[in-house]
């Protein structure tokens, strides 16, 4: 079993194990099946060489760097700690695919390969070849089986439909048209605002294919709730999941932390200036960055765009499927939400975020959920932030203020980029020193208590 003190990742290793002293267990992680995500990739280079094969001369060159693109994003799920290949999870996720399949002749025969992620990202997506990523990002808000399995059999429709290969064939025909080509010509012709007229016409052609791809979200609802009705599952739950998703983007696993409390030790009180809104001249977020969203543009800078047109498409059809909310496993589900917390919060430190790994562990030790795996971590991320403070690398494991992001997480982003390095030792050193006891039989808490007593200025 894996304990919390998984400090570095290893490619495909899913989680790697820590003895603390006395054996004490501060958080069991999932452990991946290493064996099965290289079987999993294995199988879609094989599809991935069945289609480069089938491609006739024309415009090859661009199609295949399509589909080695395709294939970048499936080995950037499948081979590393992103995907979860956990047996229960692995077991449940495919189980309830089955359950669709077996209820949907038409499903029959598809080569898939379909695993949760661990990433933060409300989200999920067929990449195209098969392989089909469940964020566990969206998983922990979902409600029951049967919303579950309306995600899985819309994304089941977009490979059946083929909506990605048609979205390649749209854009390399596109780039490769003779209206295309002499528009290129007539830019490289000019001598100024070259780059501005170019920029211009491939947000045109981005955007063409961001409506086709909305479109195509249409059909994949459509042939995606008869996939789920055919399942036997409950039909409201297409209009609770597209209601989830309308909001989920403005939407937390927990409360906003509060930095002043968090940050608070006797001895040593938050210092206001680290989050003290400047003018727009000196702040870190620039005036366009602090503004206001318009409805409009909110609308279409989120996850899941124009939910309640989807809604009302088909809401008339989904209230008459009558069906079972739970038809695979409700407890293992239950367990999946619960676990996949902190899987999504620890996958940020894999992935080098450290600033989302903060936020989320002090959201976790201000609801009192998992403390000691939130202290420990808590601890950890501050001395790395010391570190690359130091180092002049900051910027490379904290976000910027954007007003994409809750205000909360911009104000310790603020924080991060304003702390200086002795003071961020400094707060370290009393963070440790507030939990020393109620984490004295740690030894990876220990270790990181220890770096921070090397960092605090005499």
């Amino acid at each position: 079993m894996a304990f919390i003190s998984k400090v570095l990742f290893t490619l495909c290793c899913g989680i790697a194990p820590f003895f603390c002293t006395a054996q004490s267990v501060v958080y069991t992680f999932q452990k991946d099946d290493t064996l099965l995500k290289r079987n999993l990739y294995n199988a879609a280079e094989v599809k991935n060489k069945t289609l480069t094969a089938s491609l006739g001369k024309d415009n090859l060159k661009d199609y295949k760097k399509a589909y080695e693109s395709q294939l970048a994003m499936v080995k950037d799920l499948l081979l590393t700690t992103r995907s979860v290949t956990e047996e229960k999870a692995y077991t449940y996720i495919n189980n309830v695919v089955k359950r669709i399949v077996d209820a949907n002749p038409s499903l029959k025969g598809l080569d898939t390969r379909i695993v949760f992620s661990r990433d933060l990202w409300p989200n999920a997506y067929s990449i195209g070849d098969g392989t089909i990523a469940f964020n566990a990002g969206l998983f922990v808000f979902l409600q029951n089986e049967a919303e579950m399995a309306f995600v899985l059999s819309h994304e089941l429709a977009h490979y059946y439909l083929d909506h990605s290969g048609k979205k390649i064939r749209k854009y390399v025909e596109r780039v490769n048209s003779d209206d295309f080509k002499k528009e290129i010509k007539r830019l490289e012709k000019q001598e100024y605002q070259v780059m501005a007229q170019y920029e211009k016409l491939v947000k045109t052609i981005a955007f063409d294919i961001r409506r086709h791809s909305r479109d195509n979200e249409a059909e994949a609802d459509r042939v995606g709730l008869r996939f789920l009705k055919n399942a036997g599952y409950n039909g409201q739950a297409f209009i609770t999941t597209m209601e989830l998703l309308d909001k989920v983007d403005d939407t937390s696993f927990l409360k906003a932390p509060d930095l002043k409390k968090l940050f608070s030790f006797p001895g040593y009180p938050f210092r206001d200036k680290w989050i003290k809104k400047e003018s727009a001249i000196f702040g870190a977020m620039n005036p366009e960055d602090e503004s206001a969203l318009a409805k409009k543009e909110r609308d279409s800078l989120k996850t899941h765009p124009d939910c309640s047109k989807r809604i009302e498409l088909l809401k008339d059809s989904a209230v008459l499927i009558k069906g079972n909310d739970f038809l695979v496993d409700q407890q293992t589900f239950s367990k999946l939400k619960e676990d996949f917390l902190a899987e999504i919060i620890e996958e940020c430190f894999a992935a080098g975020n450290i600033s989302r790994n903060l936020y989320f562990n002090l959201q976790l030790l201000q609801e009192g959920k998992n403390t000691t795996m939130a202290i420990y971590s808590i601890a950890r991320d501050l001395n790395l932030l010391y570190q690359q403070q130091k180092d002049h690398t900051l910027g490379l494991s904290v976000d910027s203020e954007n007003r994409q992001y809750p205000e909360s997480y911009n104000l310790l982003l603020r924080m991060l980029y304003r702390i200086r390095l002795e003071e961020i030792a400094d707060l370290a050193y009393y963070f440790c020193t507030a939990y020393s006891e109620q984490m004295k039989d740690y030894a990876a808490f220990a270790a990181e208590w220890n770096k921070a007593k090397q960092h605090k200025q005499p």
